[in-house]
């Protein structure tokens, strides 16, 4: 439980980059057309990964002219800054600058150390390129590599600022450094359930009056090379499917695993007392957040269990019953179990309602976007209670019995209500949940 404060805490700006589109209504347009951001796979050759789809960001480049609004010294800045980028920090500093844009904020909005960032990533891999210049230096004449040389031979070989390029703290000290935000900072790296941990975290900052303005948000990757190979080992990934549209189908009897994707997502959260004598436009009030991670004595994760502790916590946390929630934005990941455990939780979860609650999950459109799926879930949400419709589940075609829940299915015209409970979790039992409402008035 937070604190107890008379400060509430709305969201004010929305950014993002997604396969989807590189603004909050691309990506609703692109949800409500039921159109699909996986393609076939183009990063790597086809050859040498079983899954032969993806769900990139084709849209961001990470030019300048990327990154929304810039004055001149920001511009400079941060042209001067991307060669100490990977992509995944890139796409999240370029989110975190529109969601500023988006809020309309300029650098006099707030006290220097009133505003802050709380920002989160996944676990950051070079790529095997970097590197290959060093490890080619401790070759022997047989083709292997000789561990002695590589403080003489191969150290020198790589970049001096290369280990800044893979922090993933640097995409909150980009964003603090490009914005003068003097305030709160924090970096959280729990794998999808990063995005709804970071935004709790600022909610919870501003909520108990140790900031007036927060970024909040997260980037992530599972299209990276040795992400790839990481997640083949760890998850179902799908494999058997029509198209490369088809491949991502939460919930679905048939569903054959996750789809790769990358993306960021980002919103800026004030103090509403603040946000209103400033006139932003309000898109929502964070009201409640949750968190919880469940593993056995044998390392077991229980990502059912975790789900409905998160859940429950939110729901204390704001004062939120389960018939007072329009729609649950779910995790929806495509997998047997994934799936079937977040079922089971939501059922239980809302056993008292009785009606059904909607459940929509955008990784359905753009698989699975790493620690920035959440973010970017939420911002669906929020455009689509604003819009007063929900998005169908793309694919979703068979019920499965193991998920027996209201899944919004193609076709249909589905309010979205005045509240979201947004989910996330990890393979490793990690849970968070939001509640988040359209209206302020609670």
């Amino acid at each position: 439980m937070i604190a107890e404060s008379n400060c509430r805490v709305v969201v004010t700006g929305l950014g993002l980059v997604s396969p989807l589109g590189q603004t909050a209504d691309e990506l609703l347009a692109a949800l409500l057309a039921g159109r699909s951001g996986v393609v076939s796979l183009t990063e790597i050759p086809a050859e040498v990964f079983p899954s032969q789809v993806e769900a990139v960001a084709s849209g961001f480049t990470g030019d300048i002219s990327e990154f929304g609004t810039l004055d001149k010294e920001q511009k400079k800045s941060i042209r001067k800054g991307l060669k100490l980028m990977c992509r995944e920090i890139q796409m999240g500093v370029a989110a975190a600058q529109r969601a500023l844009n988006d809020a309309g904020l300029t650098r006099d909005d707030y006290q220097v150390d009133r505003r802050g960032v709380v920002f989160g990533a996944d676990y950051m891999i070079s790529n095997p390129q970097e590197l290959s210049e060093a490890f080619d230096a401790c070759r022997t004449e047989e083709g292997t590599f000789d561990y002695g040389q590589w403080g003489q031979l191969g150290l020198s070989k790589v970049a001096p600022l290369w280990l800044l390029k893979y922090l993933p703290n640097m995409p909150a000290s980009h964003i603090a450094i490009y914005n003068d935000l003097r305030g709160p900072s924090n970096s959280i790296t729990h794998r999808e359930a990063s995005s709804n941990l970071s935004i709790a975290e600022a909610f919870c900052a501003i909520a108990r009056g140790s900031a007036d303005m927060l970024v909040a948000g997260a980037t992530g990757t599972r299209v990276h090379p040795s992400r790839r190979v990481h997640i083949m080992t760890q998850e179902q990934v799908a494999l058997e499917y029509k198209e490369p549209a088809s491949a991502s189908r939460p919930f679905d009897l048939h569903r054959c695993g996750l789809v790769l994707g990358e993306g960021a997502g980002s919103v800026v959260l004030e103090n509403r007392a603040m946000a209103e004598q400033r006139g932003a436009r309000i898109y929502g009030e964070i009201v409640g957040h949750g968190s919880s991670t469940v593993v056995d004595r044998n390392g077991a994760s229980h990502c059912d269990q975790a789900v409905v502790n998160a859940v429950r916590m939110a729901f204390r946390n704001s004062g939120t019953k389960a018939a007072q929630i329009g729609h649950v934005h779910a995790h929806g990941l495509s997998t047997r179990r994934s799936d079937r455990d977040e079922a089971t939780a939501i059922q239980n979860t809302f056993a008292e309602r009785e009606e059904p609650v909607p459940v929509v999950a955008a990784k359905s459109h753009f698989g699975n976007l790493g620690a920035g799926s959440g973010a970017v879930e939420l911002i669906a949400s929020l455009k689509a209670m604003q819009h007063g419709e929900l998005f169908p589940v793309l694919n979703y075609e068979t019920p499965d019995a193991e998920c027996p829940l209201a899944v919004v299915r193609p076709g249909q015209h589905v309010a979205a209500g005045e509240s979201v409970l947004n989910i996330n979790f990890t393979p490793q039992g990690q849970a968070s949940a939001l509640v988040v409402k359209r209206e302020a008035e609670l």
